[in-house]
């Protein structure tokens, strides 16, 4: 069965963003996204909108006919559809735009693919990239393996969504501001206000206590669902704040324990 994976990746600073094809072993790129890269276009679009014309009308190329056409999360946070194309696609658009980052970019397509496919057949190489990340970024070791936990503990609570009834992105979305607001007093978007981030993960800026914090919530709602079953977006509403709840009852307990409010 064909699976679709969306991943977001960096080049110089700069966002692609991109989709892991696991049935054919293939990332596929947003092609606007790249063009942003080799040029620095202010409107990447209407750049992309000309060099087709351009390829079709002279070099007679079939670079546009072979685009595939996936949707990613745009700036407003609406899923639009975009042109995509394959690695060696993107090498053939790279042959048509004149750029001193083509070469850089090539090499950084040729790792990016390879350690990829590495991954699918030794999930570990996964996890070790992740850990040397964190470690490079100046994250210890016991936050490291917080998150790592987190993100497992997040994984096993929307397998219970699912089998709740909740399907659709916004009921995550949803449910897990519920979760926030529920020991944090707000939604996962003010909290990233908060803390000054728009497009980077919240979880990567929180505190080791606040990752448990998370942690907890989340492990809490996923076991209150596993004893009630609830079924539907209301009722695990419902569930969500309970579990939310058992984590702001344990942020006031430290709270007191150590005389200080909890600097979010």
């Amino acid at each position: 069965m064909n699976k679709l994976e969306t991943f977001n990746k960096v080049f110089e600073g700069y966002e692609i963003r991109s989709i892991w094809d696991e049935e054919k072993e293939e990332y596929y790129f947003s092609v606007v996204d790249v063009i942003r890269v080799l040029t620095n276009s202010k409107d990447p679009s209407d750049y992309w909108t000309t060099l087709k014309k351009r390829l079709r009308k002279e070099e007679g190329s079939e670079l546009p006919t072979i685009c595939r056409i996936l949707k990613f999360k745009a700036k407003d946070g609406k899923m639009r559809s975009t042109d995509t194309l394959d690695t060696k696609g993107i090498l053939r658009l790279i042959e048509s735009i004149p750029s001193p980052k083509a070469e850089p970019f090539k090499l950084w397509l040729a790792n990016l693919g390879n350690d990829r496919i590495n991954e699918v057949y030794d999930p570990s190489l996964a996890i070790d990239r992740a850990i040397s990340y964190y470690r490079n970024k100046g994250y210890d070791d016991n936050w490291i393996e917080l998150r790592l936990k987190g993100i497992l503990n997040r994984k096993k609570l929307t397998d219970v969504w699912k089998d709740g009834g909740i399907e659709k992105d916004y009921e995550f979305a949803l449910l897990t501001d519920e979760i926030y607001k529920s020991w944090s007093g707000m939604k996962a978007k003010e909290y990233k206000k908060l803390k000054g981030i728009t497009k980077e993960s919240l979880r990567d800026n929180m505190t080791d206590i606040e990752v448990i914090l998370t942690d907890l919530g989340e492990v809490s709602t996923r076991d209150i669902a596993l004893k009630e079953h609830p079924k539907g977006l209301k009722e695990n509403i419902k569930v969500a704040k309970r579990g939310g709840n058992i984590s702001r009852i344990t942020k006031e307990l430290y709270e007191k324990e150590i005389s200080a409010k909890m600097d979010l």
